[in-house]
């Protein structure tokens, strides 16, 4: 993420995709309160952070367009938007 990202904590609906292997989970869309839904083209990273008693699943993702990052809570089930960033030309 750069200078122009912005730090939020919105609850999103979460598109995803559950299997085996290496990703055993990979968000594919998502969509915001406002209702803008976010197709995600290509994945950064994605790794597991403790919280507490919980573990919480992080991934950074693009749209092509802007950088988004995404946090899974594994023991409420909720996804959040924490932040975003729009990419410089």
């Amino acid at each position: 993420f750069v200078n122009n990202e912005v730090i939020l904590d919105e609850i999103v609906d979460v598109v995803a995709v559950f299997g085996a292997g290496r990703e055993p989970c990979r968000p594919v869309k998502f969509r915001r309160k406002s209702g803008r839904e976010v197709t995600i083209s290509e994945i950064g990273l994605g790794f597991p952070r403790p919280q507490g008693s919980k573990m919480i699943h992080v991934y950074d993702v693009t749209d092509g367009q802007a950088d988004y990052r995404l946090e899974f809570d594994a023991v409420s089930l909720v996804w959040r938007l924490v932040r975003e960033a729009d990419h410089v030309a």
